[in-house]
């Protein structure tokens, strides 16, 4: 099993073109940002598209085309970024319902979803508590 990399990516995007744009440019397009984080053009696009949905970009078509920040990384939390790329729960229950008579088919559900139900709230807890300023600010510290 893979660890799924949509929060990452999506805050590296996001803090490439915060930076960007302090640098005085306008917009910025995915073919630039995609070899920052070293993958395909089509997959920051992807990402950027979840994200202006969730009206944290904005996008321009034609001349000058590109992807802005339609709010200041300051007021965008990794939690924002989080429920914009990942859809679903953090952990899924079995596929088809187990065996009710059994002891351990029968509780399973209930118990895992208890601790499911925990782990998301301080997941959500911690992730809103940093912002893309805090990111970006992490990440221009960073000793290279």
């Amino acid at each position: 099993m893979s660890a799924n990399s949509r929060l990452t990516i999506a805050s590296h995007a996001l803090a490439w073109i915060g930076l960007y744009q302090r640098q005085g440019h306008e917009v910025a397009t995915s073919e630039q940002i995609a070899p920052s984080a070293n993958t395909n053009p089509v997959v920051i696009r992807r990402l950027l598209g979840d994200l202006r949905r969730a009206g944290l970009v904005e996008s321009r078509r034609g001349v000058g085309a590109g992807w802005s920040l339609a709010r200041d990384l300051g007021s965008m939390t990794l939690l924002d970024v989080y429920e914009a790329v990942e859809s679903g729960p953090l952990f899924a229950m079995h596929r088809t319902a187990p065996d009710q008579n059994c002891v351990v088919g029968h509780g399973i559900q209930p118990t895992m979803q208890r601790v499911y139900d925990g782990i998301e709230q301080t997941l959500r807890h911690e992730l809103a508590r940093v912002t893309l300023e805090d990111v970006l600010q992490d990440v221009l510290a960073t000793p290279r």
